[in-house]
């Protein structure tokens, strides 16, 4: 218990300090690591980031460097990025990692990860046709309706692990048809961000297969491209690059520039929701994660396919014999910062946030840019009811934390028959690290314990760790880092209760699916 806490504070307040929490994952110096060294990079929804790890899962100190971006939106449904914005911040992260003459030729291996679900069209030399579509592009939602209508969406779903939605690649190619007919007719190749980065440095045409099975047309059983999802679509197989399992690393056809780069091996490009879980330690069928970024996600990580498929989850085959089961949302640090910007609170967050419920405040659905899990509502909105003429700014950004929480339970409610080992969630990412306080609402909410990995940067060390376990499958890791465990307040169950029976309500009443 930390000093001056009393035992009563602690026990109103659910949080519980374990008794031996270990320590951060220290950095190591370069002289010290562990080889093999591994250069991880992160192409994320509000940065690129790389930094050079050991054997052991370390950060090395100094060899690491961020280049922050945005995504360019309209309120027409866009979010794209430049893709040769993008490369340009990875070879600005390689120079600056390897610019220590010390580091050699220690480097054994390149791991990448990246947000998933872009989508470029590129021309016969791999020139783009298109910016790269970000996941939350929503502007293919007539297309999503039209799908639907047309295919039985339940058998694509238990074929892909896939909800046809405005995330995956069949509506996006509709609607390009549809909107950019010459540029359609002119592609050669439909990559993912990840892809074109690779072709760009060493001139490589690979996809990790967790990326192939974020587009929505990998089976999620036999690693093939759907054909029937293909030709729905009008598009070919050999449009896409080669599916690669993590273990089947990619030999550069082009020298890299960079010296200390010279010996080691290429690994194809991840998706950072599969690096997040294994940064979080959540690498088995007993631990549930919970990321919590710019978007958000429930996920655990199975043997193999899930087995009931729930209609609202996605199951993405991630490797020959693992998949990750869960259930996302757009709108998690997103909707904070959103809150944070447009009320202005006047007083620290976390104490609004640690104070005990109260029916005063708003009930707050939080669709900024659309709902994925569980009811894949591509084109729902934030709705605010409950509102007053006493309704403060903290209330507003109050409720805006428990309408997140009530959209991870709602995915925990569909994931749970489907995942019946977890027997622990932990929360990792930027607005857990930022605001902790809000784990003790989404504890509260689930009605089960939420322990907090406090690791920054889990998403690129799980990319580094993916990488290691190929390379040297044999050195003991450093243990992840946690902090406080949340457990739920059972005076809480009440309220939290009735306002997911009202949170239901509402939804059902004003988001089309």
């Amino acid at each position: 218990m930390s000093p001056g806490r009393s035992a009563a504070a602690t026990a109103r307040s659910g949080v519980v300090r374990v008794d031996r929490v270990t320590r951060p994952v220290d950095d190591v110096a370069l002289a010290e690591a562990l080889d093999p060294l591994v250069l991880a990079v992160d192409i994320g929804s509000t940065a690129s980031r790389g930094g050079v790890y050991d054997a052991a899962g370390r950060p090395v100190t100094g060899l690491r460097h961020k280049v922050p971006h945005a995504f360019t939106v309209s309120p027409a449904g866009a979010s794209v990025i430049d893709p040769d914005q993008v490369v340009a911040e990875v070879e600005q992260i390689l120079d600056a990692v390897t610019a220590d003459r010390a580091l050699g030729t220690r480097l054994a291996g390149v791991a990448m990860d990246t947000f998933a679900a872009s989508l470029i069209a590129v021309d016969a030399d791999g020139r783009p046709l298109t910016p790269c579509l970000t996941y939350a592009d929503s502007r293919c939602a007539g297309e999503v309706a039209t799908l639907r209508a047309e295919l039985d969406e339940r058998a694509v779903q238990q074929r892909t692990g896939t909800r046809i939605h405005t995330s995956y690649h069949a509506p996006r190619l509709r609607w390009l048809a549809r909107t950019e007919p010459r540029t359609f007719a002119a592609a050669a190749g439909w990559w993912s961000l990840g892809e074109y980065v690779y072709r760009r440095l060493i001139g490589v045409n690979a996809a990790g297969t967790s990326t192939a099975a974020w587009t929505g047309l990998l089976d999620r059983r036999t690693g093939d491209l759907d054909a029937d999802l293909l030709a729905a679509v009008g598009v070919r197989a050999e449009q896409f690059s080669p599916v690669h399992d993590l273990a089947d690393t990619v030999d550069p056809t082009r020298t890299p520039r960079w010296p200390a780069l010279a010996g080691a091996r290429w690994f194809p490009v991840i998706t950072d929701g599969f690096a997040s879980n294994v940064g979080a330690g959540a690498t088995d069928p007993t631990v549930l994660a919970a990321a919590t970024a710019t978007s958000g996600a429930l996920r655990v990580l199975l043997a193999g396919p899930a087995e009931p498929l729930p209609f609202g989850m996605w199951n993405y085959r991630v490797d020959g014999d693992r998949t990750l089961l869960g259930g996302a949302l757009n709108d998690v640090g997103r909707a904070i910062s959103w809150a944070q910007s447009t009320l202005r609170l006047d007083r620290d967050p976390g104490a609004t946030l640690a104070a005990d419920p109260s029916s005063a405040t708003p009930l707050v659905l939080p669709y900024l840019t659309g709902e994925r899990a569980p009811g894949w509502a591509a084109d729902a909105h934030a709705v605010i009811t409950g509102v007053t003429a006493a309704t403060d700014a903290a209330a507003l950004y109050r409720g805006t934390v428990e309408g997140i929480a009530l959209t991870y339970a709602r995915v925990a409610t569909e994931l749970g028959p489907a995942a019946p080992e977890v027997g622990q969630v932990v929360a990792s990412g930027r607005v857990s690290n930022d605001q902790p306080a809000w784990l003790q609402v989404l504890a509260d909410v689930l009605e089960r314990p939420v322990t907090h990995v406090t690791l920054k940067r889990s998403t690129l060390r799980g990319t580094a760790l993916l990488a290691l376990g190929v390379l040297a499958p044999d050195v003991p890791r450093a243990p992840r880092a946690t902090g406080d465990t949340y457990e739920p307040v059972a005076s809480r169950a009440a309220y939290y209760a009735e306002r997911r029976a009202r949170f239901d309500e509402a939804y059902g009443a004003v988001v089309r699916r």
